[in-house]
């Protein structure tokens, strides 16, 4: 299963497809006893979108049969027994991803010429996602974090791994001395190939990122390479963590190591959104509520757009306006909020959550305007 989402993967998911592209959206559990239904709703969502397919007069009788086998190979793939809180199936003719979201999804079965992703865009917004390089002498390793979690990056050269044994030894017979591990030339070599690779890395999905050692690996890493002064051009925060042994993880020490870090972040993070939307409403480029944040989210509007959590809103669009609707009535469109912050995206806007409470004066959403 995917776990995070960069830039250039959510490009490829988002381009038009041979029809029938099916995605299967379906609530998700991560403890018993409600973990217990997830085994059966997949099946009946699976059933579901088999029969639609078979019903559709679209669909070839070659094409369905791809794409029922699709279904099945994503199906094979789903880990229940570490779900989060959603999880989306795509299969589409010859290909198929599975993805595991930190943030609950309509069970909905759709068939179309694109994969459903505003949910999956969301999701991956509300976790904060971020980058944590822990290092060592003879170990580099890169983490995606997200939320309250960690999985480790194993591709574009990560990890990158060598020996401590000195490739030549007539380099220590010279000093007189074994020189030490943070000063030889191997290592800074051995490091800057770490920086290399973590540069690439960041070009295709900046994020802020934590960087994890001892003070010496640190400090020679600063030296070594441009990402930590900011030499490569890419945007990112750069926090040092100062933490011996963690370069090979496991990943739960490592969450713990960075976490007082990234929690003091996301408080300055919110204290930053929460003056911006004070700085818009003096300057009048301040929208809030669903239905006036909708209207200047599809005209490309908004420039910053701050959703507490776990806002949800089920609305209907009457004459261009959105009214308060339950879930399952005819009309209804119960996933908005998502729908509001893809579209925001697509205008390059830039998305921020916040914790529930947060903007309970003005409706649970609000953004600043650009015009």
């Amino acid at each position: 299963m995917h776990a995070a989402l960069s830039p250039a993967e959510l490009a490829k998911l988002r381009r038009q497809r041979p029809y029938p592209a099916v995605s299967v959206l379906m609530p998700t559990h991560r403890r018993e006893p409600d973990s217990a239904q997830d085994p059966v709703l997949l099946r009946n969502m699976l059933a579901e979108a088999k029969e639609r397919l078979q019903a559709d007069p679209n669909v070839s009788r070659e094409r369905r049969i791809d794409v029922i086998e699709q279904l099945d190979k994503a199906a094979a793939e789903v880990d229940l027994t570490h779900a989060e809180e959603g999880m989306v199936l795509f299969a589409a003719p010859g290909e198929h991803q599975v993805w595991s979201l930190g943030r609950t999804v309509p069970a909905r079965v759709v068939l179309s010429d694109t994969f459903l992703t505003r949910n999956l865009v969301a999701a991956h917004a509300a976790e904060h996602p971020f980058w944590v390089l822990a290092l060592s002498a003879d170990h580099v390793s890169l983490w995606s974090g997200a939320a309250d979690r960690l999985t480790e990056l194993r591709r574009g050269g990560f990890p990158l791994t060598r020996s401590l044994v000195d490739p030549d030894p007539e380099d220590q017979l010279q000093v007189g001395e074994v020189p030490s591990t943070f000063s030889d030339e191997h290592t800074r070599k051995f490091l800057r190939e770490a920086d290399t690779a973590l540069a690439t890395v960041l070009k295709a999905d900046p994020r802020p990122l934590y960087v994890v050692g001892e003070a010496a690996a640190l400090s020679l890493f600063d030296d070594a390479g441009m990402v930590m002064r900011g030499g490569t051009g890419i945007k990112v925060t750069v926090t040092q963590v100062p933490q011996a042994g963690l370069a090979a993880g496991p990943p739960e020490p490592l969450w713990q190591a960075v976490r007082p870090y990234a929690e003091k972040r996301a408080e300055a993070e919110v204290a930053d959104v929460l003056a911006e939307l004070v700085r818009a409403r003096g300057r009048r480029a301040f929208a809030a509520g669903v239905d006036e944040i909708r209207q200047n989210a599809e005209s490309g509007r908004v420039a910053l757009l701050a959703v507490e959590e776990n806002y949800r809103e089920t609305v209907r669009d009457v004459g261009g306006h959105l009214t308060p609707a339950e879930p399952g009535e005819r009309d209804a469109v119960d996933d908005i909020v998502d729908a509001i912050v893809e579209r925001s995206l697509d205008t390059g806007a830039e998305v921020r959550f916040v914790p529930d409470g947060v903007l309970a004066e003005v409706g649970g959403i609000a953004g600043t305007l650009r015009y």
